[in-house]
């Protein structure tokens, strides 16, 4: 089949209430990441095991639901590997769309780029860990420097953003979540994720849990003390 630009969108969500706070948003998957994370839900999207989307068919879908969406999210994988994704946002961006981006904070160079182009309106940072864990919880080498910068560049944008954790219980404790507060202290929003048992990454991990919540409470009350904002998912 003929592509007229690069093919690496794996899938896209039609309408969400959830992913973007406050507006009614598509949903777009890309393809690839550069994490191994243990208890991630989309193994397909990191290892590309399914059929590309030509980006062109998300295009001409949006043009149908002007007035009915108001923005695209854009997630993973890992968006920012992608190098034709700045051209991508322009065209999503000139045709009235708001734009959330979700991130690893691997790539400080291209959100800087982004940040400073004004063409985003909504900035996710995972946080998957302590920066001393990071390797071990990412199963991947990893240039914490790298996540660092990502942190400052979000923190210091006038972008509106949020930080979250997904926790697994027994593999992301306490301790690891109020070094990670500490690590974004004075941050506008924190979000702590609860881990939900489905399809994993390692599949060892589809008999993990999450937390019970009262145990989340305490996570988010230990979080609190550092961020303005932490809430529960």
């Amino acid at each position: 089949m003929n592509q007229s630009k690069p093919v690496w969108i794996g899938a896209f969500q039609k309408f969400s209430l959830i992913d973007y706070p406050g507006e009614v948003c598509l949903i777009i998957f890309t393809l690839g990441c550069n994490f191994r994370c243990p208890y991630c839900h989309n193994p397909e999207l990191v290892y590309s095991t399914i059929e590309p989307i030509d980006e062109n068919k998300i295009i001409e879908f949006l043009k149908t639901r002007k007035g009915k969406l108001t923005a695209v999210s854009i997630t993973g994988g890992e968006p920012t590997l992608h190098r034709n994704l700045p051209d991508f946002i322009d065209t999503i961006k000139s045709m009235g769309f708001k734009v959330k981006l979700d991130t690893n904070g691997t790539n400080p160079g291209m959100l800087k780029y982004l940040v400073e182009k004004r063409v985003l309106d909504y900035l996710a940072m995972d946080i998957k860990a302590p920066l001393e864990r990071y390797k071990d919880v990412v199963c991947a080498e990893i240039d914490i420097d790298k996540i660092k910068k990502s942190i400052e560049i979000i923190m210091k944008s006038k972008v509106d953003y949020e930080f979250r954790t997904t926790v697994v219980k027994n593999f992301i404790t306490k301790e690891d979540i109020k070094n990670i507060a500490k690590l974004i202290e004075g941050s506008k929003l924190y979000c702590i994720q609860n881990f939900m048992p489905s399809k994993t990454l390692d599949a060892a991990f589809k008999t993990k849990s999450g937390y019970l919540e009262n145990e989340l409470k305490e996570l988010r009350q230990t979080a609190q003390k550092y961020v303005k904002k932490c809430i529960m998912r």
